[in-house]
């Protein structure tokens, strides 16, 4: 896999090329948000690693035009207790964070989602959507989890599909609420809390009686599906 990875701090960057590459992986570094533009626009990788505070353009910034020219997955950096930007960089579209320090293990698991969701996507205009655990079937509204049917309301298989459709990425409320409700429903948190407990009850394997093992929660962000249970990536 081809990689842009982006931070200001050049001991960073040096330690995150030599681990990638020696994972397999094509990388290239820049030291600032234009820079990564520019080399974006020249490498095209297919993922791109930024860190969130750096002089100029911002990863904030820098998700933001990239969003704008690719659906290319994007992992963004942020110190520990930096979580307005956090929200901001996953709202403008990135697709996950890891809060520094971080160990490389976490950063190649995270990699290793990215490049299973890349492998797993399908056509948009497909009917049927088939990851993990689910089976759906949009024509029908049919939910099947672990080879037996779920029964869902309009609204909660609203979200199913859009949990399904970005499984293993990390949604923020404000993402859900607007793809759910629409804009009208970006300023009802309760809606979504609301919802996602209904679905969880229908879900999830031991529901009420431990840890979500799908619909995962990101504490003070929103939520991530992990479609063929948690395990799977703490095992990685």
């Amino acid at each position: 896999m081809q990689i842009l990875v982006v931070d200001d701090e050049p001991q960073i960057t040096r330690v995150l090329r030599t681990s990638l590459q020696s994972n397999g992986h094509e990388v290239t570094v820049a030291h600032d948000g234009s820079e990564a533009l520019t080399q974006f626009l020249k490498a095209q990788p297919e993922l791109v690693i930024t860190d969130l505070a750096m002089p100029g353009m911002n990863g904030i910034e820098l998700t933001r035009e990239i969003r704008e020219r690719s659906k290319v997955p994007v992992i963004v950096l942020s110190v520990r207790g930096n979580d307005a930007s956090k929200v901001e960089a996953l709202d403008e579209g990135a697709d996950d964070y890891i809060t520094k320090p971080f160990s490389i293990q976490e950063l190649l698991a995270r990699v290793r989602v990215q490049m299973r969701r890349l492998a797993a996507a399908g056509p948009a205009e497909a009917t049927r959507i088939e990851l993990g655990d689910f089976r759906i079937d949009l024509e029908r509204h049919q939910v099947m989890v672990r080879d037996a049917e779920v029964h869902l309301t309009p609204k909660e298989f609203d979200l199913m599909v859009y949990f399904a459709r970005n499984a293993d990425r990390v949604l923020t409320h404000k993402t859900l609420l607007r793809a759910v409700w629409g804009v009208a429903g970006i300023d009802q948190p309760e809606y979504l809390r609301v919802l996602v407990a209904q679905l969880r009850k229908k879900i999830e394997p031991d529901s009420g009686r431990g840890e979500p093992r799908y619909i995962l929660s990101e504490p003070w962000v929103g939520y991530r599906l992990s479609p063929g249970g948690d395990e799977a990536v703490r095992a990685e």
